[in-house]
């Protein structure tokens, strides 16, 4: 049985937690005495417990974040309840701020704060080995130099690379000071050594992983190790390779276009974060960012690249309005990326953006995620619509199923087409889950010829197309039967999502 029980909630299976590999790899003469035991949010707490009191541990380490909280406070209840014993470690960016004042504090016999990798090693070792507990209950991380961490890749299992996403950082730390990012509290971005992390990547490759995910913040910030990680992978893209990086869109060299222009369909995902192009907003928070060449940038990635585009906009943040947003918004859909993500703004804790709350009477939920009620400038009813639309926008356009019929949908005015359309799917449905794809596709049809007016002989062919590109079997439950003359294209060598919006 393991000394020390290493445990988190993650949104989905497919999800693993870097975070708690770190903590792991780091432990030294600890690190054989510890087990990870990841779990999802949708699992019971009582059963959560149970598995990991059977482990009969001595330290139970727990992974806050803003997704799993509640469900951590439950866990964390039940736990002192049952085995008061046991020593519970929180750490997390969720319990890192505002500590004292959260529920799930009263639970912990430690909170670790920041970067806990040689800091959770510490408490252990004092609790374990030295018969010394730490006196304090809140411990703060000092800074760790990226050199003296040991890498966690290591502690990726076979079923890990076989079914779950494998998260990679070639860097750590963002330059840039976005208010409502937790990365405005960074210094700066500092690299791990790049000979080390490939060698990492070429085990983790050997072993059969295909699928990357860098959490790098500015991945093309030093655009020469950026060429040199693309390099790396071009020369297994043979292979399967699919790779997602976080780029920041108004710092595109020609070097690093020449290297991207160069990954064939379906192996490159780009995160490009927009947020916002007023540069007013864009002052309020403290984001630099070049309107004119990130638009640039876009365009030439979209035209000239195979490269998958996930764009991402931020409704609710301070000084926007409903049209100021919407201009935001026309202004990405003009430069048709596959997927326009609609965030509505979060209050993460220890963001700066806190200072703006009582300017723009900023109103948040009191309960996780925290997401913004209203503003100033966008009031309640306001803030409803657009969390509508954004449900909506992210099951039609973003989900690649109407791809033949979303130009007709956006037109010459994508916002307020695609508000109207929403506006009338809310009120003739009243809902904005479990909706069914075959009754999607009857609601988006009657919402096309009822609401925007438009004519079925222009709306049903493209409908058509879209029902047989879906999968659905069965004949289309709207219009016409004509869907047995279109021929059903399929897609394959690339994630099923991000297939649906290749040409």
């Amino acid at each position: 049985m393991p000394a020390i029980v290493l445990s988190t909630f993650n949104a989905r299976y497919i999800h693993t937690a870097m975070g708690l590999r770190y903590l792991h790899a780091n432990l030294g003469a600890l690190s054989n005495d510890c087990c990870i035991r990841e779990f999802t949010i949708q699992q019971q707490p009582t059963d959560i417990v149970e598995a990991l009191l059977a482990l009969n541990p001595k330290i139970i380490g727990l992974g806050t974040y803003i997704w799993n909280i509640e469900l951590t406070t439950q866990v964390a209840g039940m736990l002192k309840q049952v085995r008061p014993d046991i020593q519970l470690i929180l750490g997390g960016p969720e319990i890192s701020f505002e500590t004292e004042q959260q529920t799930i504090f009263r639970y912990a016999d430690y909170v670790l704060c920041g970067a806990a990798d040689h800091l959770f090693r510490e408490v252990c070792e004092a609790i374990l080995l030295e018969n010394n507990p730490p006196t304090q209950k809140i411990q703060h991380a000092l800074p760790a130099a990226l050199d003296t961490l040991a890498l966690p890749y290591a502690l990726y299992s076979d079923e890990d690379i076989a079914h779950r996403i494998i998260y990679v950082e070639a860097s750590r730390g963002c330059p840039f000071k976005c208010e409502f990012c937790l990365s405005a509290l960074d210094k700066t971005a500092k690299p791990f050594d790049l000979d080390l992390f490939l060698r990492e990547m070429e085990q983790l490759f050997e072993r059969g992983a295909r699928h990357f995910k860098f959490v790098d913040r500015t991945f093309n910030l030093k655009i020469a190790a950026s060429i040199r990680i693309m390099e790396f992978f071009l020369q297994r893209i043979d292979q399967g390779v699919f790779l997602h990086f976080e780029l920041i869109p108004d710092h595109l060299p020609e070097a690093l276009k020449e290297v991207i222009a160069r990954f064939p369909e379906g192996s490159l995902q780009f995160e490009i974060g927009i947020q916002s192009f007023d540069p007013n907003v864009q002052q309020l928070i403290s984001r630099r960012q070049d309107n004119s060449m990130s638009m640039e940038n876009i365009r030439w990635l979209r035209n000239h690249t195979q490269a998958h585009l996930h764009t991402d906009l931020i409704a609710g943040l301070p000084g926007e309005t409903l049209q100021s947003f919407a201009k935001s918004f026309d202004l990405l859909a003009g430069l048709n990326p596959h997927e326009i993500q609609v965030g509505i703004l979060k209050r993460l804790r220890g963001t700066p953006l806190i200072r703006h709350t009582q300017e723009f009477a900023l109103k948040f939920n009191p309960s996780p995620p925290y997401n913004i009620l209203a503003t100033r400038d966008m009031n309640f009813a306001t803030m409803q619509r657009l969390n509508r639309f954004a449900r909506y926008w992210d099951m039609i356009a973003n989900s690649g199923r109407f791809s033949c019929v979303k130009p007709i949908i956006l037109g010459d005015a994508p916002f307020e087409r695609f508000m109207q359309l929403a506006d009338w799917l809310f009120a003739t449905s009243e809902q904005t889950h479990k909706i069914s794809l075959k009754r999607l596709f009857t609601l988006v049809y009657q919402g096309l010829t009822e609401s925007l007016n438009l004519s079925a002989d222009v709306v049903l062919p493209a409908m058509l197309q879209d029902y047989a590109n879906s999968g659905e079997k069965g004949l289309a439950p709207f219009g016409e039967s004509l869907q047995n003359n279109i021929k059903n294209k399929k897609s394959a060598g690339t994630l099923q999502r991000q297939s649906r919006h290749l040409n």
